[in-house]
């Protein structure tokens, strides 16, 4: 009998716990189903108004203008894509080089000194990157390249580069770390060097892990809103390459929502722009996730 009664509390147990994990799941996926329901709907009203062809190819945003009102979000796509992309060329090199290094290279105290380094890198308000974009990278930048001011798009993506880093260099050397301890002992045993094991064995079978942090620091830099708002000039001019001022989607919603009157046409496709910023990083996680199963599959 106390046999059958303990299963039973076992049981009862192991289905509380089932519910809770159930119900959190569902709750993720409702409040996720419903940001998305909240911004279709307010942005559908815009549609009615503005042709959504236009909305989409549409290269000038200039909804104030007392002679036509434009809202076209092609540029700010294209200037999102532009410092994504410039930050991941300057992050992924570099995470994925100082990643390798903790893991097989630091001795033990480099490592507990530079680990923390990067984590606290992770905890800098965005305010405050922003404001090394003005200060310091601008006038840099400028010098350079002999331009009157600094704020344009390799601005903003040596700022997110630097805040992608903490999420590829973290995730990265944990993916490294996990890798079996008998691949590197079995290249080490054929006659590899340590830097042959690396390259050609534990990198690769990291990469799943790897991709995901390399995932996770693009959509970092797609949703920021400050550094990008404060370091990229804000111009919303087509960008005609990194030395341009542009603006993205989150600085144009950041700047705009606050003072634009409600229930408005201007009003209701500032939340047309936040439905295309959240399914472009809706696909961007879903490629990530595809990409990770194929991989995985691979590997079985």
């Amino acid at each position: 009998m106390q046999i059958l009664q303990k299963k039973k509390i076992t049981r009862f147990k192991e289905s509380l716990i089932q519910t809770f994990f159930m119900t959190n799941a569902t709750l993720a996926v409702m409040i996720l189903v419903g940001i998305f329901i909240l911004l279709a709907w307010s942005a559908i009203p815009a549609f009615k108004e503005i042709n959504f062809v236009k909305f989409m190819t549409g290269v000038n945003w200039d909804p104030t203008s007392p002679v036509k009102e434009e809202y076209g979000i092609l540029s700010m796509v294209v200037s999102t894509f532009m410092v994504t992309f410039g930050a991941l060329v300057i992050a992924i090199p570099i995470g994925i080089g100082v990643a390798a290094y903790l893991s097989d290279v630091a001795q033990p105290r480099t490592r507990e000194i530079i680990k923390p380094v990067v984590e606290i890198l992770a905890g800098i308000p965005s305010v405050v990157v922003g404001f090394l974009g003005i200060v310091l990278f601008g006038p840099l930048i400028a010098h350079l390249f002999h331009l009157p001011n600094g704020l344009n798009a390799l601005n903003g993506s040596v700022l997110l580069a630097i805040m992608a880093l903490p999420t590829i260099i973290s995730i990265s050397e944990d993916s490294l770390k996990a890798v079996p301890r008998s691949y590197q002992e079995a290249s080490l045993a054929l006659g590899a060097s340590r830097w042959e094991t690396l390259v050609r064995i534990k990198i690769p079978a990291a990469l799943s892990g790897i991709i995901a942090s390399i995932m996770l620091g693009m959509g970092r830099a797609i949703g920021e809103t400050m550094t990008v708002l404060m370091a990229t000039g804000n111009a919303s001019a087509f960008p005609h390459g990194f030395l341009s001022s542009i603006r993205t989607m989150t600085a144009t919603i950041a700047i705009e929502l606050g003072e634009v009157p409600y229930f408005t046409t201007h009003y209701y496709a500032l939340f047309g722009v936040g439905l295309v910023l959240f399914i472009i990083t809706f696909l961007v996680n879903l490629s990530a996730d595809l990409i990770l199963h194929r991989y995985q599959e691979r590997e079985q």
